[in-house]
């Protein structure tokens, strides 16, 4: 898929709302754990879901399959793509509803995560998620991934908390 094809305007709510959906979270581990488990398929099957499909590219792939049963582009983030990143610092990927949506499934929004280091061994996470389109089936798409995101970093700060992982045995 060449950059104008998964940047392409349909892709995107053509006047999004400006409404921005902000979580923080404090992370018992270090950077560089918490880069290795945002931007690997190893280290997004350890708190996400597995499998998943992550290339760490401008372009490549961010994709988490939660339905693996169900056929391809019924499973999770299909074809969603990682927009931007800075390493160690800063990534940003698409995002697309689950199959249930319906046709906002066929519109992606963009999610930005920061990293920074408080101190050796504690990493804060801030996600925004924007892009939002408007009227009550966005509402409740907010209101969905309001929870599930809570959910997944709960999930990324559990799977630390619970003490370090040998990445060479994944």
């Amino acid at each position: 898929m060449t950059a104008s094809e998964y940047l392409s305007a349909e892709r995107y709510v053509p006047d999004p709302s400006e409404r921005v959906m902000h979580k923080e979270v404090y992370v018992p581990a270090s950077i560089d754990q918490i880069w290795q488990a945002w931007t690997t398929s190893e280290g997004t099957a350890t708190f996400f879901s597995s499998p998943t499909k992550v290339e760490l590219k401008t372009g490549g792939l961010f994709e988490i399959y939660f339905l693996s049963d169900r056929p391809y582009g019924e499973q999770g983030s299909e074809d969603c793509r990682i927009l931007s990143f800075l390493p160690k610092k800063m990534l940003s990927f698409e995002w697309n509803a689950p199959p249930q949506f319906g046709e906002l499934r066929g519109k992606h929004t963009q999610v930005i995560l920061h990293f920074e280091e408080v101190r050796p061994g504690q990493v804060k996470v801030t996600f925004d998620q924007l892009g939002w389109g408007k009227g009550e089936e966005w509402d409740k798409l907010y209101e969905y991934f309001d929870k599930a995101w809570d959910y997944v970093l709960n999930n990324l700060k559990k799977r630390f908390a619970s003490g370090p992982m040998d990445w060479s045995k994944k």
